[in-house]
């Protein structure tokens, strides 16, 4: 085992909380810490420091924002009749990638999933119901992810949303069972929108 200073084990268990970040992910973002200038590094905690003061969800979609309403809310060249629900921000990011979906989001911020103790009190629907209430909403596509947790989230979106009267659709071919929107690339992500089958 490698003979480490205090400050950089810390820094390596810092690191590896974050996803996706083992023992040696740490140890090779540490030499780099380790080789940059003093004001790279400062760049990088103040960026840090900068996205944990300033990001907050979005109060319209719970979209990732600065501000009270994320870019895509306040952008007047979207559809709003049209609302793609997700469970995270990342999930936004991905469709937009694909860059033919033009409507609007609302992120519920998780899936149902009982075996983690999530339930539906636990996602961000009440905020969507009452945009559904309130505004001239046509359409809800419904595109969770295609694993147990997100059909499971589906199912019970349908279920609550369909006495309220709008068209729900669930997104379609392209994505197999099992599988993360964040992970999917932009032409299956495409044609999984414009596949999309009514509920």
């Amino acid at each position: 085992m490698a003979n480490y200073t205090a400050s950089i084990e810390k820094l390596m268990e810092c690191l590896i909380k974050l996803p996706g970040v083992g023992r040696r992910s740490a140890e090779r973002m540490v030499a780099h810490i380790l080789g940059a200038t003093k004001a790279e590094v400062q760049d990088l905690a103040a960026a840090l420091a900068r996205v944990k003061e300033n990001v907050r969800s979005c109060k319209i979609c719970n979209n990732l924002s600065e501000e009270d309403a994320c870019k895509i809310c306040q952008d007047l060249r979207r559809q709003n009749e049209i609302v793609c629900v997700v469970e995270k921000p990342s999930d936004v990011t991905a469709i937009e990638k694909a860059g033919n979906f033009h409507g609007v989001y609302h992120v519920l911020l998780g899936s149902i999933s009982p075996l983690e103790g999530r339930g539906p009190s636990d996602l961000k629907i009440d905020g969507l119901i009452l945009r559904i209430k309130q505004g001239n909403i046509k359409e809800i596509i419904i595109a969770t992810d295609a694993d147990t947790e997100g059909e499971t989230t589906a199912i019970y979106l349908t279920q609550l949303l369909k006495p309220l009267g709008v068209h729900l659709s669930r997104i379609g071919l392209g994505l197999p069972m099992g599988s993360n929107l964040e992970y999917a690339d932009a032409t299956t992500l495409s044609k999984s929108l414009e596949s999309r089958r009514t509920i």
